[in-house]
């Protein structure tokens, strides 16, 4: 499939070699007549070759992509070619009514008229009629200024043409102002296409927001799951590229690779809404009605940069008391400890209240790597055997996949186990623990023991 920077050079290809050749029939039969308005319309069509001309150069350079010195991409070239060629046109029609006027007052005599010019005429029209067409369709696909301009230019060709050939229809019965009249037409059209695609340009250049774009890319991002609201949505247009600025809110208790996620999605959500589009997704994390106290608290460690786990949260009447384990690094003194510990519980009472009950557990934190190796075969099928010892016929069974790694800290235990189904996690948990705590007097050495219970096989 054809790139539209392709497509759009093709395009404007064709329509070089089109506009100067009918531009050339134009003006040699204009000339041979001596009628200004063939002449106008001749001339008109002169610039529309230099408007393709610098069309199909800008082309080539628009759909560049953004690189250290354009970061918005090269789109705003067809903007500025767009914006020549408007001027081209203001002086050509400034041109034609000097001398239209100047030959009405002087009284120029009519144009020698024959079939030749009338013929002339009708294939313009329909070459620019077809030319105009295929140009407005690209430009669409495309969303190119600088194609827009060309198909602008070709219809006002169109629209040209027919008022030359009523100006000559007027002189050959016998109006000689017929042909003057007609070249004053062209000009005022040229003038009033110029002004309609004049004001679109200069609002792309002026950053003028597209029209239903920021509320289409807003809607999107709303509608991504995890987007608490949006704050505000910008919009620029650079070639066929919808830029957008969008400050969004999510809730705090996020991770940053949710957050992430959610970028991602909007970023998705925009394009499929707009088309070509480059989303500046600014995340802005707020905090929900329905957050609960543990979720609160985890948020305020976070950061702090602490790490905690364990939060119990009890309501005693109206006042709150909190319990938190702590993590610090394991060779830091008690002293610098406890003034991590007194900073969290500070923030948590900012938070909460003065009243607010805290107590912190601090206990060293785990090494991120610590050295280890897979324990002797023979080891782990004593632990196993002890493992389904302590859980003789209670409500916890089947204890399988054990592992046991021996570490600088003291073995380290894993092992799953099977529980039924109904059972809630709350009792699970107390009958897992009491196996846990057995192991751990039975076996000294065993630094932790880390179990995972499961629901029995289908």
């Amino acid at each position: 499939m054809s790139s539209p920077n392709s497509i759009k050079s093709s395009v404007a290809a064709i329509s070089i070699f089109a506009s100067a050749g009918m531009a050339a029939a134009k003006f040699a039969v204009g000339i041979a007549i001596g009628s200004l308005a063939l002449i106008s319309d001749a001339l008109h069509s002169s610039v529309d070759v230099i408007a393709t001309v610098i069309t199909w150069l800008v082309v080539r350079v628009s759909d560049r992509p953004a690189d250290d010195e354009h970061h918005y991409g090269h789109g705003k070239f067809e903007s500025l070619s767009a914006l020549f060629v408007i001027a081209l046109l203001y002086v050509l029609a400034g041109g034609i009514l000097v001398e239209s006027v100047s030959r009405l007052r002087e009284g120029a005599p009519p144009p020698t008229l024959s079939a030749l010019p009338f013929v002339v005429l009708v294939i313009d029209i329909v070459v620019n009629f077809w030319r105009a067409r295929a140009l407005h369709r690209t430009a669409r696909a495309t969303r190119s200024q600088a194609l827009a301009a060309d198909a602008l230019h070709f219809a006002s060709d169109v629209l040209g043409s027919f008022a030359v050939i009523i100006g000559l229809a007027l002189t050959a019965l016998g109006y000689a102002w017929g042909d003057s009249a007609a070249a004053i037409a062209v000009a005022v059209m040229i003038s009033i296409l110029g002004l309609r695609l004049g004001r679109s340009t200069i609002e792309t250049l002026l950053d003028r927001a597209p029209e239903g774009v920021a509320a289409t890319a807003a809607a999107a991002i709303r509608a991504v799951p995890g987007v608490v609201g949006v704050e505000r949505v910008r919009a620029r247009v650079v070639g066929p590229t919808h830029f957008i600025d969008a400050i969004a809110r999510v809730p705090r208790t996020y991770p940053i690779d949710r957050v992430e996620a959610i970028k991602k999605a909007a970023q998705d959500a925009v394009r499929a809404a707009l088309g070509d589009s480059d989303l500046t997704f600014t995340a802005v994390p707020v905090a929900r009605d329905n957050e609960s106290v543990r979720e609160r608290i985890m948020v305020i460690a976070r950061n702090s940069g602490l790490a905690v786990h364990h939060v119990t949260v009890h309501d005693l009447g109206g006042r709150l008391t909190v319990g938190i384990d702590l993590e610090v690094d394991g060779e830091m003194d008690l002293s610098a400890a406890h003034d991590i510990a007194h900073g969290l519980e500070r923030s948590i009472r900012e938070d909460f209240g003065e009243d607010v009950e805290v107590d912190t557990h601090i206990e060293p934190l785990e090494p991120e790597l610590p050295a280890g190796a897979d324990a002797a075969p023979e080891r782990v099928e004593i632990i196993k055997a002890a493992l389904a010892r302590f859980a003789g016929s209670g409500a916890i069974h089947d204890i399988h996949n054990v592992r046991v790694r021996d570490t600088d800290a003291g073995e380290i235990v894993n092992f799953h186990c099977r529980a039924a189904p109904s059972m809630s996690v709350i009792k699970v948990h107390e009958n897992v623990d009491e196996i846990e705590r057995a192991l751990r007097r039975a076996f000294p050495t065993i630094k932790r023991v880390i179990s995972h219970a499961e629901p029995p096989r289908a």
